[in-house]
């Protein structure tokens, strides 16, 4: 497969050159596929989150002042992980709203409560599992300073961070997932949707 720099995928894009599409799809879907498998989602999840990200990727790069700041794939992963936690916030929501509708108001607050709380002592339990690199990285990551500015910040480089900060997040979700608590939690939201339907 013939590589393409940044600079030519770009030129390529804001020509509408198809080939360089198949070539991003080639690419980049499989880092894709894996962030969205990773956060419960679905291989036409996948699908639909990278074609949204390079329709983001058009209208930002068809503004002629536009200049990238870091490599085009970071971007684009950047982009479409942006995407998939906003349609992950939105079936949340959705989910939320069928199950409120469906529950009577006293019992509602009071099982939130409960299951917000569970959750949140889950997780922390969880992270303090993590080494005490990850859970730096991560802890920086999470109050919205950038995988280069870590790198500078901690002495690290910035490829160490992006690749510590995406295996600490697996490692974290995976470990949750398979936390007892969670898995006692998630057995009783299915039943409850059972129930429902």
């Amino acid at each position: 497969m013939k590589e393409y720099t940044d600079n030519e995928i770009i030129e390529c894009l804001r020509n509408r050159q198809s080939y360089v599409v198949h070539y991003l799809s080639d690419r980049y879907m499989p880092m894709i596929r894996l962030m969205v498998y990773q956060k419960g989602g679905s291989n036409e999840d996948a699908r639909d989150i990278f074609q949204d990200g390079l329709i983001i990727m058009l209208e930002k790069l068809d503004n002629k002042e536009f200049a990238l700041t870091c490599k085009f794939k970071t971007f684009l992963y950047c982009v479409c992980e942006n995407l998939w936690k906003s349609v992950l916030d939105k079936r949340l929501a959705a989910a939320n709203y069928i199950s409120r509708r469906s529950e009577p108001e006293t019992e509602k607050d009071f099982t939130d409560q409960i299951d917000h709380q569970m959750y949140e002592d889950i997780f922390r339990e969880v992270f303090e599992t993590l080494d005490p690199i990850g859970k730096k990285i991560l802890t920086l990551y999470w109050q919205e300073i950038s995988p280069q500015e870590i790198a500078e910040k901690l002495g690290y480089t910035y490829g160490y961070v992006r690749k510590k900060k995406c295996e600490a997040q697996s490692e974290l979700t995976e470990k949750v997932k398979k936390h007892p608590g969670y898995m006692s939690i998630r057995k009783t939201d299915i039943a409850a949707r059972e129930v429902l339907h």
